[in-house]
């Protein structure tokens, strides 16, 4: 059975950080492409930033260039996402995702969630 666990979120100040963990389970973690949504009430899912497990490959979001970054330790079956300056408009609710043949910001083309995470940062 394929799992997705996210875990890191919570409050916190404008400026300060967070690092969002995504365990993942089930599945040959080296063939996937992981990625990381987030969304807020009424809002469409959004992008935010993903890696290929198998090169290493990363995509950023144009809202959270330069302020985070994306890693993954294959070893652990674990990505993290490391979120530096935060911004009160970072606020929303992470998702972890996982696919096998797709590389990109599209949720629609992922099939594996996990269940989520609350960020929030106060101004």
């Amino acid at each position: 059975e394929v799992q997705l666990v996210e875990s890191g979120g919570g409050l916190v100040q404008a400026g300060g950080s967070l690092r969002l963990s995504c365990a993942a389970s089930g599945f040959t973690f080296d063939d996937y492409t992981i990625g990381w949504f987030r969304q807020a009430p009424g809002k469409e899912r959004e992008g935010v930033s993903c890696i290929s497990s198998s090169d290493g490959s990363t995509y950023y979001a144009d809202s959270v260039k330069g302020r985070f970054t994306i890693s993954s330790d294959n070893a652990k079956n674990t990505v993290y996402l490391q979120m530096n300056s935060l911004k009160p408009e970072d606020t929303d609710v992470y998702y972890c995702a996982a696919d096998q043949t797709y590389y990109g910001s599209s949720w629609l083309e992922y099939d594996y969630w996990g269940q989520g995470t609350q960020v929030t940062v106060s101004s």
